[in-house]
């Protein structure tokens, strides 16, 4: 399987980042077959599931050369593993407190050759670090996940937007925002992709 999905919406990808992607299928149905990080009945749909998915952050966020990224609750790798393929020059830092999983994302990140990825078998309440963006999938609710994540932010911003959290979640999300209270901002996936997967997903951008 290859990578034509990405291709459709991403045309300035490099012959380097092409065969990335196109090494994904294979990489992820080698390893979920020994450690289940994918739906088993969603690796077929793995290009439009959870790479693209993943990549809807980059059609909100252009990541700058030298910004730094955590992804929070990771799995398997997404969405840092895509958004690390297309900003080679962005560093990209995967957590998740499940170490079989982030043992899958090292093998991968590895075996892609990508130096722009360094994966820890961590919570992220146990991160030191500090971030210009974090992203996650939907890992929880945001009342519960915010907490995880306060105070792990540079103050100075690099891109055209403010540091903050990128999370990718469907559904209808208003009373969830509420009960957060937090100030959120929604896109929806469907005005960057036309499949019918992204009717009910977003981007949800927090400014920090």
């Amino acid at each position: 399987m290859k990578s034509t999905l990405i291709q459709k919406y991403f045309k300035d990808l490099t012959d380097q980042q092409i065969a990335q992607f196109d090494q994904l299928y294979d990489l992820y149905s080698f390893w979920n077959a020994q450690i289940n990080v994918i739906s088993r009945k969603d690796i077929d749909e793995l290009y439009e599931r959870h790479i693209l998915h993943s990549l809807g952050i980059a059609k909100f966020c252009t990541f700058k050369p030298g910004e730094t990224v955590l992804d929070v609750g990771t799995g398997g790798g997404f969405p840092g593993i895509p958004l690390a393929i297309l900003f080679p020059e962005t560093e990209f830092h995967l957590v998740d407190s499940i170490g079989k999983k982030i043992k899958v994302v090292a093998e991968v990140a590895w075996s892609l050759g990508l130096k722009n990825v360094t994966a820890s078998h961590l919570r992220a309440e146990q991160v030191v670090d500090k971030y210009d963006f974090v992203v996650s999938r939907a890992v929880t609710r945001l009342i519960d996940f915010y907490p995880w994540i306060q105070g792990k932010f540079n103050k100075e911003s690099k891109n055209s937007i403010q540091n903050g959290i990128l999370y990718l979640k469907g559904g209808d999300l208003a009373e969830e925002i509420a009960e957060s209270k937090l100030k959120a901002e929604l896109y929806p996936l469907s005005a960057y992709f036309e499949e019918e997967f992204f009717e009910t997903k977003y981007v949800v951008y927090i400014p920090q």
